[in-house]
């Protein structure tokens, strides 16, 4: 008898390993990052080949898996009974219950799992070989049970061969970036930058154009000294340079190319022909993507661009920088005006220029402030009112409190903003 118990315990324990490497496998190859798993292949790790294409698969992976495991643990609780009856008779079998459940669920599934979910990299790695031939062996089995498995939920209306992911890959890729940014794992700085690359799908030359109201332009017809002046003053490279009227844009006048030609005619402004020195103008629709403009640069060698309507009306213009901040912030340098139209008030509120961009406020305050329908604080306000608000209206809104402080005719210049935790 005492041969046969410690048979039976030998082939229990051989039994609940077994289990437990099924369980660590499942857990492993289900938890596995695929985008490291890609990454390891591109380096030449050969498991991480071997893993992707396991995965790729993963009903059936999942099913040898537990078909292993359910074969295990069974086939245990049953060596298990039968020896625990030679000893206690008819109550080995409740003892046999009680004893392989609490050894089963702690170390074939509760012990195994913890380890796979901390290290799913590794373990999927290490697993890969041999769940692979257990696959090829179970294949057939697992071929059965899957189509008994479709055809009996077909029956109840579902489809499971019908493989629609809810998620695309850049709102997985959101998702996964925001979730590491609550667990610590990136900083707000880096969460935005990638945020705004994948954001460039969504957003069109309009939400980060700079609008006909606040371009700098200059008059073609003005004398060339005069042009001279505006273009040291106003800062920029590139000025749109306009005929008769300001929407009607001619040409691109560049700093560089306008102060080679007054070299060239000795300082003389007099002698500088405009219309020879300035470039062509780029125009392009202003619901073209930001990520299909960025493209366009790129292939272009050119850094900006005229906005227009559907009508031909000019709407503002378009630089590289422009899109470039959308995904890094704000860019500054020496030559710019740090204006940022943002200013905290003793109270905690801020006074916000209204034409201050929603995405650069939610940026800059960690806000969540929609941007969907708008794209300046004014228009956001003017939208959700529904009317075009007079001084010292308030509105609430979105968590906030929102102050018209200051309007030039119909446009609203200024608004203070109170977060309602802080009202």
């Amino acid at each position: 008898m005492s041969f046969d118990i410690g048979m039976a315990a030998f082939a229990i324990v051989l039994l609940m390993l077994m289990s437990a490497f099924f369980s660590a496998a499942e857990t492993g190859m289900t938890a596995t990052s695929r985008a490291r798993l890609t990454e390891l292949e591109r380096r030449g790790n050969w498991r991480s080949s071997l893993v992707l294409k396991l995965t790729k698969t993963r009903e059936r992976l999942i099913g040898a898996l537990l078909l292993g495991n359910n074969v295990a643990n069974i086939t245990a609780s049953a060596i298990a009974t039968a020896a625990l009856i030679k000893v206690f008779g008819d109550s080995g079998a409740v003892i046999a219950s009680v004893v392989m459940t609490v050894l089963v669920l702690i170390f074939c599934e509760v012990m195994p799992k913890t380890y796979a979910i901390a290290y799913p990299d590794r373990v999927a790695l290490a697993v890969a070989p041999l769940v692979r031939v257990l696959v090829a062996v179970f294949g057939p089995i697992i071929i059965a049970v899957e189509y008994i498995v479709r055809n009996v939920l077909r029956a109840f209306g579902v489809n499971v061969s019908a493989n629609n992911d809810v998620l695309s890959a850049h709102d997985e890729l959101r998702g996964t970036i925001d979730m590491h940014h609550k667990e610590g794992s990136f900083v707000t700085n880096d969460r935005n930058m990638l945020g705004g690359i994948l954001d460039l799908q969504d957003l069109e030359i309009v939400d980060a154009m700079i609008h006909r109201t606040k371009m700098v332009s200059i008059d073609g017809a003005d004398d060339p000294e005069k042009i001279v002046r505006q273009v040291l003053k106003s800062g920029h490279t590139r000025i749109p340079v306009w005929k008769d009227k300001p929407d009607n844009i001619i040409g691109i006048l560049h700093a560089k190319d306008l102060f080679s030609a007054l070299q060239e005619n000795g300082g003389d402004s007099t002698k500088v022909r405009i219309d020879e020195v300035m470039n062509p103008a780029w125009f392009v629709p202003d619901t073209r993507p930001l990520a299909d403009q960025l493209k366009a640069f790129l292939r272009r060698k050119t850094h900006f661009a005229i906005v227009v309507d559907e009508y031909g009306e000019v709407q503002g213009l378009i630089t590289l920088e422009d899109i470039i901040e959308e995904i890094i912030g704000d860019i500054k340098d020496e030559h710019d005006i740090a204006t940022a139209g943002i200013r905290q008030l003793p109270d905690g509120s801020y006074n916000i220029d209204g034409s201050v961009p929603l995405r650069d406020l939610n940026r800059a305050f960690n806000w969540e402030l929609p941007d969907e329908e708008a794209t300046t604080l004014a228009g956001l306000v003017i939208h959700d009112a529904r009317m075009i608000p007079e001084v010292s209206q308030v509105f609430n809104f979105h968590g906030f409190r929102f102050e018209i402080m200051k309007k030039r005719k119909h446009q609203v210049t200024s608004i203070k903003v109170t977060p309602e935790n802080q009202g």
